[in-house]
């Protein structure tokens, strides 16, 4: 009996995500930065979003096993990875494919009752930037690379466990489960590491990868309200790590959008839950009087866009308030 299973990553550029000078063509209209992808992939999507030019690659990990008296006698991939390309309009549009490097797939190791799987993604974005090298002439001009490296464990009768265990530091990267939902997301995007990091040693294609903080996906309310709070010109915070966003007990009525880095939620010193990208944080301190319900922490530097009480409607934030209850219970 054959049983399969799979994780995906997308990894695109979400607004706001660039930092200092290699912003301004972004600014300018020259470059753009992507639509949020979907909340669902359905058959066929990866191949229309790349179309499309909505994400900067794809990395798909499917994989098989062959089940016989209740344990597995073989294993193998039906994955890869999809590459997009960056477009450019000076005066005209101009469209850079990017370049996909070999996808690495490690020899399934099966285990009895259980396969694992790892397969990294990836190459080299479409547009050259400028990045620091250690060696002369000190400066390059290529495009980075990005990546995603994925894990995935099938058990026989049981439903698959996926992990991002090692990605580039950007762009962002969201993970889908098997049946193509929303499960996950890379939890902080570092623009200026990514740019001066050096491509020869620093990829898993040079026996080098690294770690990810990953979030859970916010609701779907919180999703679809942070559209309108970008549109609406927040104010943008920067915070470092260990640095306070929110305390208990002081008066607070500003509504708080996630847009990079973790947070820690912490009710009189007892770590409650943790915040990613997209999480909206303050709604409890406005709908009960102006007095903040729990201390919120940087745990990574943080970016958030801050929103008074009074552009968001009451009733989106008690939506959110009963999601955040149900998640800290």
């Amino acid at each position: 009996m054959r049983q399969e299973s799979s994780v995906t990553s997308i990894s695109w550029i979400p607004s706001e995500a660039m930092t200092g000078p290699m912003r301004v063509p972004m600014d300018l209209h020259i470059g753009h930065y992507d639509q949020a992808p979907p909340d669902q992939l359905e058959p066929g999507d990866l191949e229309k979003l790349r179309d499309a030019d909505r994400y900067r690659f794809a990395n798909r990990l499917a994989a098989w096993i062959e089940v016989s008296e209740g344990r597995i006698i073989d294993a193998g991939y039906s994955g890869g990875g999809l590459i997009g390309s960056t477009t450019a309009k000076i005066g005209m549009s101009v469209t850079i494919p990017g370049v996909a490097f070999p996808v690495i797939q490690e020899p399934p190791v099966i285990d009895g009752d259980t396969a694992h799987f790892r397969q990294t993604a990836g190459g080299r974005t479409g547009a050259p930037l400028p990045h620091r090298i250690e060696h002369p002439p000190y400066v390059r001009m290529t495009a980075p690379t990005a990546w995603t490296s994925l894990s995935l464990t099938m058990s026989v009768g049981a439903d698959s466990e996926f992990e991002l265990v090692g990605a580039s530091p950007f762009p962002r990267h969201w993970l889908y489960n098997h049946a193509g939902s929303l499960a996950a997301k890379s939890g902080l995007i570092d623009f200026s590491d990514w740019t001066h990091s050096d491509d020869s040693n620093h990829t898993p294609w040079h026996d080098f990868d690294r770690s990810v903080l990953t979030s859970d996906v916010e609701s779907q309310v919180e999703r679809n309200l942070s559209g309108s709070l970008m549109s609406s010109h927040p104010t943008l915070i920067n915070l470092d790590e260990g640095s306070k966003l929110i305390k208990q007990g002081q008066p607070g009525m500003t509504i708080y959008l996630i847009l990079d880095g973790m947070l820690t939620v912490d009710i009189d010193g007892d770590d409650v839950a943790e915040l990613g990208p997209g999480a909206v944080v303050g709604e409890l301190a406005v709908l009960q009087g102006g007095t903040a319900t729990a201390t919120v922490t940087a745990i990574t530097p943080v970016r958030v866009a801050g929103i008074p009480a009074d552009a968001v409607d009451r009733s989106d934030l008690e939506q959110i308030a009963t999601v955040h209850r149900h998640e800290e219970a």
